[in-house]
């Protein structure tokens, strides 16, 4: 089988090493990528250190995947050979679900198959961006436009759709008042991206370090969540609240800030339990939901609205070697506002 080289996880408690992996052969409607740039997702480190469940070592991680389209499969009618093209969380689904008929492949009944850490068809598992060539179906890779710098579209394979999908899903846009939670690599998204909606914008950050660049961003307003005035004076306010943070919050404090029918939408992924008192739902008829990426065609609506409106990641570049690195700032929040791997490094 072909291989292609890599950075992987030898195991949850090493760092990422140099490696090669193995890459399938080119079938009928595979694509073959070369990768340019990679982003590095808190995904990604909650995934190798076995934050979500245990393994398959080792492992190679990324899914905010930019490149260019170098070989294509004799049945392919979706790319072509010099196409930029991009892969985000998932490269296979049932494909014949209710689901992915609809364009919910995330949603697939049968399951969605990851593009790390996932038992792909053949029964071995998927190995992701973090490397210099990858080979997916067609349907799965999405046409990356120009109009959009190389390095600053990786991050929205997961990001971008992470935070565009309940935006667009719960009708954010103009006479909304949609809040962010965090301003980290998904919230600095839900700010640019709620913006160019026309919804008002308010972040709510745990302090208020970051206010100057979320005023930038595209925010209307800006509040901390370590000051208990914060969740008096906007009290009742919101009609959609993206909460991005992974980790353990009050919830219930939360839910007091949305309006009659308003809806708390989680898509940081923590791993304890986040529990919720019913009453802070059914006195004002609010709604605690979830939510992941879109489907392949939501991926690409995105791709083309970010085009459109001049939106990008916020990214800082880095060699491979600088990987370990990374993952320790992304750690204490040292990044502004995502890390991408130039993969030309790791040849």
């Amino acid at each position: 089988m072909p291989t292609a080289n890599a950075w992987a996880a030898p195991s949850a408690t090493e760092p990422l090493v140099k490696t090669t992996i193995e890459r399938r052969e080119l079938g009928p409607r595979d694509v073959l990528i070369e990768i340019k740039y990679a982003g590095i997702c808190h995904s990604d480190i909650h995934t190798v250190r076995g934050d979500w469940g245990p393994q398959q070592y080792p492992l190679a991680v990324g899914h905010e995947i930019v490149g260019i389209v170098t070989e294509v499969g004799p049945e392919v009618t979706k790319h072509a050979v010099g196409d930029r093209a991009g892969i985000g969380c998932m490269v296979g689904s049932c494909r014949e679900c209710d689901q992915c008929l609809q364009g919910n492949e995330q949603y697939c009944r049968k399951g969605m198959v990851g593009t790390y850490g996932a038992v792909d068809a053949d029964g071995t598992i998927t190995q992701g961006g973090y490397s210099t060539h990858i080979v997916v179906d067609e349907h799965f890779a999405l046409r990356i436009p120009e109009g959009i710098p190389f390095e600053a579209a990786a991050p929205l394979l997961c990001a971008g759709i992470t935070m565009y999908s309940p935006l667009h899903h719960w009708n954010a846009g103009p006479g909304m008042q949609v809040a962010v939670v965090g301003l980290g690599g998904l919230g600095h998204m839900g700010v640019k991206l709620a913006h160019a909606l026309g919804a008002e914008v308010t972040v709510i950050s745990q302090s208020l370090k970051k206010q100057e660049d979320g005023l930038r961003l595209g925010a209307d307003h800006y509040y901390a969540s370590a000051d208990p005035a914060t969740f008096e004076t906007l009290a009742g306010r919101f009609d959609l609240i993206v909460n991005t943070v992974s980790a353990k919050i009050d919830i219930d404090a939360y839910l007091g800030l949305l309006n009659v029918d308003g809806t708390l939408v989680n898509v940081g992924a923590p791993p304890e339990p986040l529990p919720v008192a019913v009453f802070s739902l059914i006195m004002q008829r609010r709604s605690f939901a979830g939510s992941t990426i879109g489907g392949i065609a939501e991926t690409q609506e995105m791709l083309d609205f970010c085009a459109e409106h001049g939106i990008a990641s916020d990214v800082e570049v880095i060699s491979a070697d600088q990987i370990n690195e990374a993952y320790e700032r992304v750690l204490a929040s040292d990044v502004r506002y995502r890390f991408v791997i130039d993969v030309a490094t790791m040849k």
